[in-house]
């Protein structure tokens, strides 16, 4: 069997210190954090001399500028029609509420002034309907003074003889009539 391991790095010592504190921080052998470095490097397409990783900086900034501008996009393309669509929708809304209170409220008044008004009238028909009834006389007792005249009537009839006048029988009836009419 052939060994696969013919090939060595030469290295300062000071280097050799450094590689070999490495390895025994993560465990490894120094031949296996070798042939992981070379794998992360050859993978990851990163510059060892790059300590500050520029290329990964610039990918970020690439794709944070990438977000920002589909953002934008979207903002103009969305945000901002709904937003104007919805501030027009509030605006008419407002409209709405505000002619729907005036009219509501004038309408309130205008019943408020009609109900005062009836009340007023009914109030009037009231009292009105007091002095009516107040000033007519109950069914009982018109009956009774109606009665009263007739009686009256009937004697003083009776008291005529032949020889009354036709005169005194005429005053006797438009007496009655006077009576019967003041009830």
């Amino acid at each position: 069997m052939e060994d696969i391991n013919v090939r060595s790095v030469r290295y300062p010592v000071v280097v050799d210190q450094k590689f070999e504190k490495i390895a025994l921080k993560l465990g490894r052998t120094k031949r296996q954090v070798f042939i992981q470095m070379v794998d992360y490097f050859y993978k990851s397409k990163k510059d060892p001399v790059d300590l500050n990783d520029e290329v990964l900086k610039n990918t970020l900034l690439k794709n944070h500028q990438q977000y920002i501008g589909f953002i934008k996009t979207q903002e103009n393309m969305l945000l901002v029609p709904i937003k104007t669509l919805i501030d027009r929708i509030g605006e008419s809304q407002r409209q709405i509420i505000e002619r729907f209170n005036t009219e509501v409220l004038q309408h309130n008044v205008d019943v408020l002034n009609n109900q005062h008004a009836q009340a007023v009238v009914f109030s009037e028909i009231g009292r009105l309907m007091d002095v009516i009834s107040k000033s007519q006389k109950s069914k009982e007792t018109l009956k009774t003074q109606f009665m009263s005249i007739l009686e009256s009537y009937i004697r003083s009839r009776e008291a005529f003889t032949m020889m009354t006048s036709g005169r005194e029988k005429d005053e006797l009836i438009a007496m009655v009539k006077d009576q019967v009419r003041t009830l």
